[in-house]
Order: structure tokens, then sequence, then C-alpha cells
């Protein structure tokens, strides 16, 4: 007992300092807080070629509908993404209904006692698939940021043993516009995206997400319980990182926890935070929730070529005055708000300070 009780002493002392450092810092830094996409912009189509998944197969085509016909035609505000029940055609209510408004749908093709359906949300692109009645939701890996799908498809998507997808590759030219647009060019028209159905719907834990999903997003698409808490991913609202409850962690919890009605329910729907701090990764959030290392070298290829973080939380500044009070602040691309923290009676008091909405 005392070599156990030693060696938890031991690894206390070794992951304080790491936590201190990743958590806590001596002064906010208050420039450059707004939400940014890098890397994208600056892909090239010999980059894009080079480095796309192994899955997909690219093909030119000799007739197609170019990015800027389709583009124009279905210009969607990334505020509508968030906005349930919008479409960009009409007749998508079993898709809706089935899918709990989580993705915006395109491209639907009804094939007997199936249907497909292309769809986006915050993450990406997915397949949606409706067979006797019954959803399911394969993820793409394929970032929005490189890969443009045509709104409208003039074949089927799914034909034969294959998903065939027209579009484009595009790069972002300005990551969101202030009426909430993303503004891309084209790189080169008239492509032809296609991936084998059982390369896309392979779910080798059988956990409920597909193994790109997993890969795409840091998940062991070999074992259904990531992080070893007893709960299958699927379930999880924390599928990187086993929950606890301590003083910090419920800080974090507080300020993810301001989301809207019903997300809780959501499988589909992901808050995604860059953080190395633990106290972070180990909230027990109301809502699904990602979490991407600062390290660029650390993170997957698609969550380096997709901007899918919406909103940053702040490591915690330390109030030198009084042990119990701190500052933190939260900001997304057009605001942020400063708030002192302060701990009274087992309870976080948070008070907006300061911020700005652009």
């Amino acid at each position: 007992m005392k070599i156990i009780y030693f060696t938890i002493i031991v690894f206390f002392f070794s992951c304080s300092k790491p936590i201190e450092d990743k958590c806590f810092i001596d002064k906010m830094n208050t420039e450059d807080v707004v939400i940014q996409v890098e890397d994208s912009q600056s892909y090239t189509l010999k980059q894009i070629l080079a480095e796309n998944p192994n899955y997909l197969e690219i093909t030119n085509l000799t007739t197609y509908r170019d990015f800027k016909t389709d583009r124009t035609e279905f210009r969607l505000p990334i505020a509508e993404f968030g906005e349930k029940g919008k479409t960009t055609e009409t007749g998508n209510t079993i898709f809706d209904e089935k899918f709990s408004d989580q993705f915006i749908c395109f491209a639907k093709q009804n094939s007997g006692d199936t249907l497909y359906g292309l769809g986006m949300n915050g993450l990406g692109y997915w397949l949606l698939k409706i067979e006797n009645n019954k959803p399911s939701v394969y993820f793409l890996g394929l970032s929005p940021n490189l890969y443009y799908f045509n709104k409208i498809q003039r074949n089927p998507i799914v034909e034969g043993d294959y998903l065939h997808i027209e579009g484009s590759l595009v790069k972002i030219d300005n990551p969101i516009d202030r009426g909430g647009y993303k503004n891309y060019s084209v790189i080169e028209d008239g492509k032809l995206f296609k991936i084998k159905l059982k390369d896309l719907i392979q779910d080798s834990d059988q956990d409920g997400y597909n193994d790109i999903f997993e890969n795409s997003f840091g998940l062991n698409p070999h074992e259904k319980d990531t992080d070893g808490d007893g709960i299958n991913d699927f379930e999880d609202k924390n599928p990187m990182f086993r929950s606890s409850d301590n003083k910090f962690t419920r800080l974090y919890n507080q300020l993810v926890s301001d989301t809207f009605v019903g997300a809780e329910k959501l499988d589909y729907e992901f808050q995604v935070y860059q953080t190395d701090c633990e106290y972070f990764h180990q909230i027990n959030p109301p809502q699904k929730i990602l979490f991407v290392p600062e390290d660029k070298k650390k993170q997957t290829y698609y969550t380096k070529v997709a901007d899918i973080i919406e909103e940053t939380i702040s490591p915690i500044q330390k109030n030198k005055k009084n042990p119990n009070s701190f500052y933190i602040y939260k900001a997304g691309a057009f605001y942020k708000n400063d708030y002192s923290a302060d701990y009274e009676n087992g309870k976080w008091v948070l008070k907006v300070v300061g911020g700005y909405v652009i």
C-alpha cells in the first residue's frame, strides 16, 4: 500500500506542473483572439492531390457544373448551420425528422427502400442514409475548405459500390465576412470525388461512428470506448477524455454550457475546442464536445485543414491579491467576453467585465 501511495504522490507532482503550464497564465493575451483559418488558405492543387485521404479517388469530368454557377445559386451563410430546419431543397422533411435537423441536406437520391443524401454541418460533409426507415450517417473526412460538393448533382450519388460526388477543389479567400459567409475561390473545376462504400461505412469497433470520423478527430477506431470511462464513444458527451469533478473543471463546464436547447440529444453536433488544458479536457459537458491539440504536429490531417473551431476559451489568469478570484475569456469570430470568476461557497460566480462585439 505504501508503494502505491508513493507512486500516486510522485505522479501527482509530475503532472501538476504541466497542468499549471497549460491551464494557467500570468497575464491574458488579449490580442489575436478572433477565430481565424490559416492552413487551408495556402493549399495548392499539388498539395491537395498529394495529401488527400487514401480512400478518396479524384478524376476529371469532361462536362460539369462549375463552382461559380453552383455557389451563386446556393450561397449559404454559416449562420444557417446553427438554425435548425434549414435545407437547400424542398421536400427534406424526412431527413430533418430522422436526423433531428442536424444537417443541411442536398443531392437526395431515392433507390427502392433506401434514401440517400449528402449532409453538411459544423464538422463537415456526411453521407445520410435511410433504409427501411432506419437512419445511418457516415462522415466523409473531406473538408469544405478544400472540397466543394455541388448542391445539384447531375447523376446519382450512390452507384454500384461507390459514392460519386461532382464538385471542385477550392480555397478560402477570407474565412468569414460580416454577413456570415465563407468566401471561396476555385482552384480547379470539374472533379468527380469517389469513395468505396465499403471504406466509408467501415466501423471497426462498432461504436456507431465510422472509422473515417474517428480517425479525423483523434478517437480510436478500434476501441469503442476511447477514453476508457465505461461509456461507448457514441453515447459519451466527452469521448476523448475521462470526466472528473473539481473546482476548475466546473469553471470550464459552466462556460461551455450556454448552448441551444436540445443540443444534448444530438449525436452529430459537436462543440470543438483547441486546448491542452487538462481541466478543460476533463469537463462533463451537457452537449457533445471534441478537443484539438494546440501543437499542429499532434493534430490530425482533418483538424489541420478544417475550420471546425467556432469558439475559444482561454487559460485561467490568477488574481495575485485573491486566491479565489480569477479571470478568463471566451471568444468567437465576432465577439469576445472577458469574465471575472470568483469561487464563492463552492460555486463559480461569473461576471462580464469587458469584451466586444464586431
